[in-house]
Parts: structure tokens; sequence; C-alpha cells
């Protein structure tokens, strides 16, 4: 069967447009060195995956959580932020030299969330990046 040429040209507009549909969804997250090592899916629950595609973390609101029920930080003003105030990763944006980004792989599937540990009184910012690298702080999710 052949497609007609309204038919052609929607097939054509979804394929150009529907990867841009799917990334507006996300946040790349950049640990300390510029490097991206995470993102947050807000079109799948708000997931927090790393660039590997494993899935670590989620988001309550402003919290951050891991699948293992553990309070990781905050998500605020682009920045996941960790008990000590420190930034662990930040958007593109908020970093001051970010590096070019690789393909991320596929997800993987998400376990069960565990319950959820009550979150600390949330740290006054230091404006610095913690000692812990992003991919590390966010595995303690897993």
């Amino acid at each position: 069967m052949f497609l007609s040429n309204k038919n052609k040209l929607v097939t054509i507009l979804a394929v150009l447009i529907f990867p841009i549909v799917s990334y507006a969804n996300v946040i790349d997250l950049f640990d300390a060195k510029g490097n991206g090592v995470a993102y947050i899916d807000f079109s799948d629950e708000k997931t927090i995956f790393l660039w590997t595609g494993e899935p670590v973390a989620y988001l309550d609101k402003e919290s951050v959580y891991g699948f293992n029920g553990n309070h990781l930080g905050w998500f605020e003003n682009g920045m996941i932020v960790d008990h000590d105030g420190d930034a662990i990763c930040v958007r593109r944006e908020k970093h001051p030299s970010p590096n070019f980004t690789e393909f991320k792989s596929f997800k993987e599937f998400k376990s069960f969330k565990s319950f959820k540990e009550f979150a600390p009184f949330k740290p006054s910012f230091t404006n610095q990046f913690s000692s812990t690298s992003c991919k590390q702080h966010l595995a303690k999710g897993i």
C-alpha cells in the first residue's frame, strides 16, 4: 500500500518531531568535572537514571529518594544537593564548564520503590561541589 502525500508528510513530521518531544522532559545532570553522568526523566515518573541507563533514584516533590528508600538530597534550582548542602550534580546551565556528552544507554527496568525514610532538615547550600561524585552518591539509592 502506498501512503498519500498528506500521510507521508505526517509520517515525516512525526519522525522528526518525536525525538524533540521525548527529550523535552529530560534534564541532563553533570558532575563536578563537567561530565554528563545522570538525567531526570520527567515523563517516566521523575526517575533519575545514570548515563548507563540504570535507574537509581526518583524525585518526590523536591526530595531525591533512592529506590531503596534512602533520602539522597534535594533537587532545587537545577542542582541535586546532599545533606551537607554541597552540590552533587547540576544542570548544564549551572555548570561552569560542561563537557560534550556521549549518547545515553537504553533505560533499564526500574525496581520497586521501598518505603521512604524521613527527609532531614534541609541545610544551607554551600555553592560548592561535594567530594563524593554524582555517580557514587546516586548509586546509594540502588
